[in-house]
């Protein structure tokens, strides 16, 4: 298939791209390569998919109309998996403008492309920040999520409504994944992982909000790409037994769907670093810090929906994931 990947110098992006070149598909990656992090790493994340013949970069703003409307027009792809967003539930209370600017006039332009060029399915990455201020868990797509606690997670909502009247009014097969606190090699260095590594080997302290009652749903990036190709190959469907008397917010009659993908294995922040610190060798020093703004206390996938209609579990051992970042960190910054 002919594949649209934006974000691809992202950490899902180019991850994902390289599983759907190797398989043969033809991937156009699209970013804009922002210094919201290092671009160096961006960089270095793309330099790994030029050996690819089936790939092609274009650098480019999804929030641009024109350039966007060229591009689908240019390229009629058939899946279109949009990951390229602002990022970052801190970020969002100081930076309010950039989540508008990508995450909801860019969001508007990939929908406009995907239904003026007849692609047969868009998913896109939500976040498990939409479930807000819910406390019950584990955290299910048939719960009502309309008490988000960060603009981040409200522009993520609103793709999933404006996903939906695509849906509806164009028949346009949409999925939203809800990703639940991803990790692993060629991560994001704004993430807890990454900074506490940077952090421990650098014997610096490590910020640790909540008091490290934090629970996370750590998710490894592989498993978030396995679940991530599951859907692309499998179009969204209407529910025919949806009803608008008692709406069930995870489907519809549309052809729209949405997905938790998570671990389904919340493992508290202490543990978490306690394992980092196993794997390093090295003892963090913990800076213990009140709840941030706009963060929540606990995460917690409901996977039975994504078990169910692809058969698939996210599995990945935390001890093994965070032994595989350590490892490409080291290589990486050439640490001994």
């Amino acid at each position: 298939m002919k594949i649209l990947v934006t974000g691809v110098a992202g950490f899902i992006g180019s991850t994902l791209s390289i599983r759907l070149l190797e398989r043969g598909d033809e991937v156009v990656g699209i970013d804009n390569l922002n210094d919201y992090y290092d671009v160096n790493l961006k960089l270095a994340r793309l330099e790994r998919l030029t050996s690819f013949k089936n790939f092609k970069f274009i650098k480019c703003e999804i929030a641009d109309k024109t350039e966007m409307e060229g591009l689908f027009a240019r390229e009629q792809f058939q899946r279109v998996m949009h990951l390229a967003a602002q990022a970052g539930v801190r970020y969002s209370i100081t930076n309010p403008h950039a989540y508008i600017d990508s995450n909801i006039v860019g969001f508007i332009n990939i929908l406009e492309g995907c239904r003026h060029n007849k692609v047969e399915h868009l998913a896109y990455a939500s976040s498990s920040s939409v479930y807000g201020a819910n406390t019950s868990m584990p955290f299910s797509i048939h719960d009502n999520v309309d008490h988000p606690v960060s603009l981040y997670a409200a522009s993520k909502k609103a793709n999933e409504l404006m996903a939906h009247t695509y849906s509806h009014l164009y028949n346009l097969p949409t999925t939203g994944l809800r990703f639940f606190t991803v990790y692993g090699p060629w991560g994001r260095p704004d993430m807890s992982l990454f900074m506490f590594t940077r952090n421990i080997l650098e014997g610096k302290p490590i910020d640790v909000f909540n008091y490290g009652n934090h629970r996370r749903d750590f998710t490894y990036v592989d498993d978030i790409v396995e679940g991530v190709i599951r859907v692309i190959d499998q179009p969204a469907q209407g529910n025919f037994d949806w009803s608008g008397d008692s709406p069930d917010p995870g489907t519809s009659r549309a052809p729209y769907r949405v997905y938790n993908l998570g671990n389904n294995n919340p493992v508290h922040l202490l543990t978490f670093i306690e394992t980092l610190e196993k794997s390093l060798g090295m003892p963090a020093i913990k800076n213990l810090l009140p709840l941030q703004a706009g963060d929540v206390p606990d995460t917690y996938a409901d996977v039975s929906d994504l078990v169910a209609d692809f058969g698939y579990k996210p599995a990945t051992l935390l001890e093994n994931g965070i032994k595989n970042f350590v490892e490409w960190y080291k290589n990486y910054y050439r640490i001994d």
